[in-house]
């Protein structure tokens, strides 16, 4: 079996309509049969898509500068992440967000034009599975195969999973890793910075210097600088900082309270993409049984025409079996007659 040929049946199953995927599989494979078998095997285990992969599909064939500007713009981000640039990555997340309404409207288009509109639910799933693009190069490479099986997503910490999210993953580049292992994330790495930058020299914390500063001995009096107190008192006026580990559970509990809510958002993707699955499975097999019923009724209609000309034959045969029988009499009883004439 050749991967080339199996690529180049693959990809034009995944370019055409959703609704004629099953049939179009079937005859691809049985085309391949005639050559090779085991191509044809592999090309009857090709997936059908989910709604929201055929609709992303769609979209890098039909329009591949999408899907490149995304990707563009996450090669930017992650290099504003590595380089810890708070103010590019908050204009690199504008920038992102209308990016990705912009793609959603246009792979909507796209479907729309290959005669399929798709849902807001699905056009959530198109979204979810673009912002993955946008943070992982294996993501971006998957979605630009046009060979997507399912919707992606990423967490924002590990890279996105792509098992069995892609038809011949084999044929897909080799994605370097998107962040080096035992690196925290971005958002972590940069709330460490903040922290170690407003840590004095030395690693005190300004509650240390103020302690510190009661220890030290006031001169006598006309023998050394001003006394300390109004300094001290001038420290206890001001508004006190929140301490770094208080600032770091904050932060740490938004980020959860996010992956909670992105978790809950994912699962309800999912679900809404296994319904959507469902139905076009059931429509699908819907289609199949009643092809099958009619193709089963017009073959019992041919055993009983077959079986009445069987019938019909074997009687003509028996009438011609006797008809031959009493002319084969006939015509010895001629003979005989003859012979005595004859003789005579």
């Amino acid at each position: 079996m050749e991967d080339e040929a199996l690529a180049d049946i693959a990809n034009r199953l995944y370019a055409g309509a959703l609704e004629d995927f099953i049939a179009a599989r079937a005859a691809a494979a049985k085309e391949a049969a005639g050559r090779d078998k085991d191509l044809a095997a592999a090309v009857r285990g090709l997936p059908k898509p989910s709604v929201a992969a055929w609709a992303l599909n769609m979209l890098a064939r039909q329009r591949p500068d999408v899907p490149a500007r995304l990707g563009d713009l996450g090669a930017r981000m992650r290099a504003a992440q590595d380089s810890l640039d708070a103010a590019a990555l908050r204009e690199l997340g504008r920038e992102r967000r209308t990016m990705l309404a912009d793609a959603v409207d246009t792979a909507r288009a796209v479907a729309r034009e290959q005669g399929r509109p798709i849902s807001d639910a699905m056009a959530s799933d198109v979204e979810e599975t673009l912002r993955a693009l946008t943070a992982d190069t294996g993501a971006a490479d998957a979605v630009a195969s046009g060979r997507l099986l399912k919707v992606l997503s990423a967490d924002g910490v590990n890279d996105v999973d792509l098992d069995g999210a892609v038809a011949l993953p084999g044929l897909l580049p080799a994605a370097p890793p998107n962040r080096a292992a035992g690196t925290p994330p971005p958002a972590r790495r940069l709330a460490s910075k903040k922290t170690a930058e407003a840590k004095p020299p030395g690693g005190e914390t300004p509650a240390a210097n103020v302690a510190a500063s009661k220890t030290r001995t006031t001169p006598p009096h006309g023998t050394g600088p001003t006394p300390a107190k109004p300094r001290l008192e001038a420290v206890r006026q001001t508004p006190r900082p929140a301490s770094p580990p208080a600032l770091e559970r904050a932060r740490a509990a938004l980020a959860e309270a996010r992956e909670a809510e992105e978790a809950a958002s994912q699962l309800a993707g999912g679900l809404r993409e296994q319904e959507e699955q469902a139905r076009a499975d059931i429509a699908d097999l819907q289609q199949e049984t009643a092809e099958l019923r009619s193709r089963l009724k017009a073959a019992e209609e041919r055993l009983d025409r077959s079986r009445k000309r069987l019938a019909t034959t074997a009687a003509e045969a028996k009438q011609a079996a006797r008809a031959a029988d009493k002319a084969s009499r006939t015509a010895m009883l001629a003979q005989e007659r003859v012979l005595r004439l004859g003789s005579n």
